[in-house]
Formats: structure tokens, sequence, C-alpha cells
């Protein structure tokens, strides 16, 4: 397959369609995360479908002293891996053909689930976010458009968006590919040095250390459920030498409450430890919330959670988060 990179809106409409169309937004500087939605695009179309990748780097969504000019642009490397991973066509647009006549006056607003957590920290970030987004959608036309889950807030906004405008295209979320040692793959680690990506590697390791709490959490809360509360059952497990472990799972399943606070407590020594390392890992947020709207969830939560953190190793800001299941006894995503 050989992959046609398109420069204009008018070269991409000329081309026929059949099947389904799956596009992949990016912002270039491809890599594995990438290539895994690629992939997962072309399995959607099928064969007889069409995977449409775009590159753009969003002016608008850079705020002042952010990293704009230095983000990396590289075409022909992301031609190749677009071609490798089963990619009809690369749409890569110049800012004039996506903003003709200059920056739009009319945007899209992110709402209050706009200034929270990235909104809070990136003021206007979301807006620039979903005005582009919602001009490629309406420039590809797909049928289906695949975001990563490690940008978890932007896929939630992606979502409400496209209910609460009724766009015709599903949105699917594919999950966070990591490296090895535990890193979400991002365009941004490029700029990590090797001291500053051990550093680096707190995040994941806080995400990691909270949802083992919940795994635990739940787990013990699943035993609880398994163990009957009558006298003579008391007195059997006893007799086996199993009441303490009985008494421990009911007494964590007695109360909700301290749940979500001790899967936080959890990532949040990590964080803490991180932070007294050299280079330091400089916290901008650890949070668990509802992915409806990004606020945080109570001790009595039960549903579908993000545990969300973003931090600074020296110039870099790095997010991540993994999802989590409250209330339905050892179900973590």
């Amino acid at each position: 397959m050989t992959t046609t990179l398109l420069r204009t809106a008018g070269e991409l409409h000329a081309r026929a369609r059949t099947g389904r169309r799956a596009v992949v937004m990016t912002m270039g500087a491809l890599h594995e995360g990438h290539a895994t939605l690629i992939r997962t695009a072309r399995e959607i179309a099928g064969p007889e479908g069409e995977v449409v990748v775009t590159v753009f780097v969003n002016p608008l969504q850079f705020g002042a002293g952010e990293d704009l000019d230095r983000y990396p642009r590289t075409l022909d490397a992301d031609l190749k891996l677009a071609e490798q991973s089963g990619a009809d066509a690369v749409f890569a647009p110049a800012v004039d053909e996506v903003y003709p006549g200059g920056e739009p006056q009319v945007r899209i607003s992110a709402g209050p689930m706009g200034e929270r957590l990235e909104g809070a920290a990136r003021p206007g970030h979301f807006d620039g976010m979903l005005t582009v987004v919602a001009k490629l959608l309406h420039l590809t036309r797909p049928d289906v458009a695949l975001y990563g889950q490690k940008d978890a807030q932007q896929l939630a906004l992606i979502r409400r968006m496209v209910r609460d405008l009724n766009f015709g295209v599903e949105i699917v979320g594919v999950p966070t590919v990591r490296e090895e040692d535990g890193l979400a793959l991002s365009s941004r680690n490029r700029y990590l040095s090797p001291r500053e990506r051990r550093t680096a590697l707190a995040l994941s390791r806080a995400l990691f250390a909270g949802r083992d709490r919940h795994a635990a959490q739940e787990a013990l809360r699943a035993r609880a459920r398994e163990v009957p509360t009558s006298r003579a059952r008391v007195e059997a497990l006893s007799a086996m030498g199993e009441s303490r472990a009985a008494a421990d799972a009911h007494a964590v399943a007695a109360t909700t409450a301290g749940g979500p606070a001790a899967v936080r407590a959890a990532a949040r020594l990590v964080l803490d430890e991180a932070a007294r390392l050299d280079p330091p890992l400089a916290l901008d947020y650890l949070a668990l919330v509802d992915p409806s709207d990004f606020t945080e969830i109570g001790d009595d939560f039960t549903g579908e959670a993000v545990l969300a953190v973003a931090a600074r190793v020296g110039t870099t800001r790095l997010i991540d988060n993994v999802p989590l299941t409250f209330g339905t006894f050892g179900a973590a995503s």
C-alpha cells in the first residue's frame, strides 16, 4: 500500500470514497501510540474502507510560552510510519488551509469541563483543540474518528462536543500505549534527558500504585461478599484460622469511605518521593475524576473514574492517566 500525501481540502474531497472512512488526528511526530491508532482504524474501516491520518500542528491550542515553535515536525518519518501502519492517505494542510484569512473569529467553547485540570493549567487550550477538531471533522468527513485515551480530558470533551452539537461521527477511544518501562508514549518524551526520563517514570508508577490500591480494596470487598456472616459460619472459619481474613474483608466492605482517598494517597506518596529526586518532579495536579465532567469523585462514588496526573520534569510537561471502576467488586479497567 502506498500512502498518498494530501495538502488541500480540495485534494481530499476529490478522492473517491468506498466503504467507511476512519480518521486519526495527530500533530505529527508520530510514534507507536499513533501507529496503534492507525492500525485500529484500519481494522474498523476494513479492506474496503479508507484510513486518513491528519498531521497538523494547531497554533490555537498552544498558549503563551508553550512549545509551538519547537514542537517536532517530522513529516517524512510520519508518512513512513502511517504507510507501515495501514493508512491510505495523510492530510497535512498548511495553517492557511485550515484557517484561511487568519485565526477564526468563531470558535468552539469547551465550557466548564474545559476549565478544569488541563484547562486550568492551559487556559484556552481546549477551546483551540475543539475548534480544530470540529474543522478537521468537517474537512475529512469521517464515519469514525479515533483518539488516544492518554489525553483523557481531550477525548471526553470531543465526545461531549460530538453529542451536544450533533456531529454525525462515531468517536472511538484507544487505550494508552506505553514503553517497556511504563512511560506513556508522547511526542514530548524526546525532550527528556536520560536523568529527566528516570524522574518522569514517577507519573506511571504513581498511577499504577493508585490502581493497585484500588484493586486490593475491590478484591477485599469481593471476598466479603463471599463470606456469610452467620454465627455458625464464623465459628467454622475460626476453626480453620480464617476468621481474621473474614473480619478484615467485612471491615473493608462495611465502609466505602476512604476508597477514593486511599487511591489518591497511594499515588501521592510516589509523586512526593519524586519531588525530592534530581531533577525533581514538579506536580501540576493529581486528580481522581468522573470522566463525564472531570469533577473529583466522592467517597461514595460508583462507576467509571479516571486517575489523572500532570507534572513537569525540567522544561517538559507530561500527562498520564489510568481508568478505574468503583463499586463493581474487583473490576478495574
